[in-house]
């Protein structure tokens, strides 16, 4: 099952009308580089649900407007600080942070973190990622 911007909209204005979660995480890039953030949203597992997703598949694929992709596995995709990213702080989420969309996954790297998210697809065949094809660890955990 695929998700994107362009084939499912009306269905995820619906998901965002969902109680969003808000935490306080610190985002770990693996330069070696950190900060704190507030971001708020709603929770990937409650959007998966909501469009029908097979929550028994073995990976979530991210692709993102600016080419980048990363995946991770549906464990990771159903633990609940993973978020799709609507809002830093108390503003809307800003293009430096990564709009429209961003996953938020505090449990993982920054590069595990996509922005600018296009589309979502839930598989069971192994999608990488672009680090991750370039010899990056594919867990990528923090």
């Amino acid at each position: 099952m695929v998700w994107s911007r362009t084939n499912a909209h009306g269905r995820w204005r619906s998901s965002a009308r969902c109680r969003k979660k808000r935490q306080i995480t610190r985002h770990i890039c693996v330069e070696g580089w950190s900060a704190i953030g507030e971001w708020s949203g709603v929770p990937l597992s409650m959007f998966l649900q909501r469009v029908g997703a097979d929550l028994r598949a073995k990976y979530v694929s991210f692709r993102c407007f600016d080419d980048y992709s990363t995946s991770i596995d549906m464990a990771t995709a159903l633990h609940p600080q993973t978020i799709l990213v609507l809002d830093y702080g108390d503003h809307a989420l800003a293009p430096a942070y990564g709009a429209p969309m961003k996953v938020r996954i505090p449990t993982k790297l920054g590069y595990k973190n996509p922005k600018y998210l296009a589309s979502i697809e839930v598989t069971d065949r192994f999608p990488g990622g672009y680090w991750e094809d370039q010899g990056y660890d594919w867990f990528g955990g923090s």
